[in-house]
């Protein structure tokens, strides 16, 4: 076939390699849809949930289990412990070694998981300028938040990058405190750095699939599975992580929805009933936060599980039509 038959464009989609992306709040269900995908497209599963990557958190971040994976390869579960640092740079160096792995393998990479910020930053190969060689101003701020708390340093922020203060929660310190730096060390907003970004083109020739359902219903999911996690022992879990194993609650790890409002209990902060009352409450707006996110990227399939009688095998239909049309698989 001669070259001139082909557009520039296909071409280019011919030269990309393939990856599919699932995605969704909190409890919609990508689990159990992730693995039949895998097995329909030969694919292995990369994991995108910040939680699930640290060990011997398993009950809290709702983990999958391996009986649960039924051969299906994943990747980036049980692999930090929960005092190592694990950030969204450390996730992209991951994710394209294993990406690179599976390639090797003949498989299709999956990336699964509601941490839209990993997400973007793999599929659109976003640049991290390497700031972390003087960390001085970091432990200022840090040291300026203990004093005059996690407020203050949040209206900092909004004096200097407006766009980042409304769209970091305050008491994500971690997060303020980097917008901050970032700002300190470069003389750029990080919500231009990261809009500057996102207008990338993605090295993949992908699918990038939003599931979602009827938000009363996604809710009540979110109910039950809390009511599940503590009928599965989720107050053991952290009992041992806190008190046998000796993670402290200042720890990224332990600050997780989950842990937490379980080491308030623990500690005597509220009781067991508030502590339940706030971990629920807060999931609930922590899948309303991820699907703002997922609203603001581009080239995404919304998949309402509602309008597919929110059965996995329609669904998984719907998928595989799409990437056939995309050429992604045969």
């Amino acid at each position: 076939m001669k070259m001139e038959a082909f557009s520039l464009e296909t071409w280019y989609q011919i030269m990309k390699k393939p990856l599919i992306i699932l995605t969704g709040p909190t409890a919609v269900g990508k689990t159990e849809l992730s693995i039949k995908l895998a097995k329909a497209v030969n694919g292995e599963i990369i994991s995108a949930d910040s939680m699930q990557v640290y060990k011997y958190m398993d009950i809290g971040t709702a983990k999958i289990r391996p009986e649960e994976m039924v051969g299906i390869k994943h990747y980036l579960i049980d692999e930090f412990l929960p005092d190592e640092e694990f950030n969204v740079v450390k996730f992209k160096e991951y994710a394209n070694h294993y990406m690179n792995e599976i390639y090797e393998n003949g498989k299709i990479p999956i990336i699964v998981g509601g941490t839209g910020f990993y997400i973007q930053a793999v599929l659109y190969d976003i640049d991290f300028r390497d700031t972390e060689n003087d960390t001085s101003y970091r432990e200022e701020l840090e040291e300026l938040a203990k004093i005059k708390g996690s407020q203050f340093l949040h209206n900092m922020l909004k004096e200097v990058d407006e766009k980042s203060y409304l769209s970091i929660h305050g008491n994500n310190v971690k997060k303020v405190i980097r917008a901050l730096e970032y700002y300190h060390q470069t003389g750029q907003k990080i919500s231009e750095h990261n809009e500057e970004q996102r207008q990338n083109e993605s090295p993949y020739q992908f699918s990038y699939f939003v599931l979602t359902n009827d938000r009363s219903l996604l809710y009540e999911r979110i109910d039950q599975r809390v009511d599940k996690m503590l009928g599965n022992g989720l107050i053991d879990e952290v009992k041992d992580l806190y008190y046998n194993k000796g993670y402290g609650r200042e720890l990224v790890s332990m600050q997780g929805l989950g842990y937490k409002e379980i080491i308030e209990y623990l500690e005597g902060e509220r009781t067991l009933d508030e502590a339940i009352y706030i971990l629920k409450r807060d999931t609930r707006h922590f899948a309303k936060r991820q699907l703002t996110w997922f609203r603001r990227e581009k080239e995404v399939s919304w998949i309402p599980k509602n309008e597919y009688e929110d059965n996995d095998d329609f669904v998984l239909e719907a998928m595989l039509k799409e990437l056939r049309d995309k050429k992604i698989i045969k």
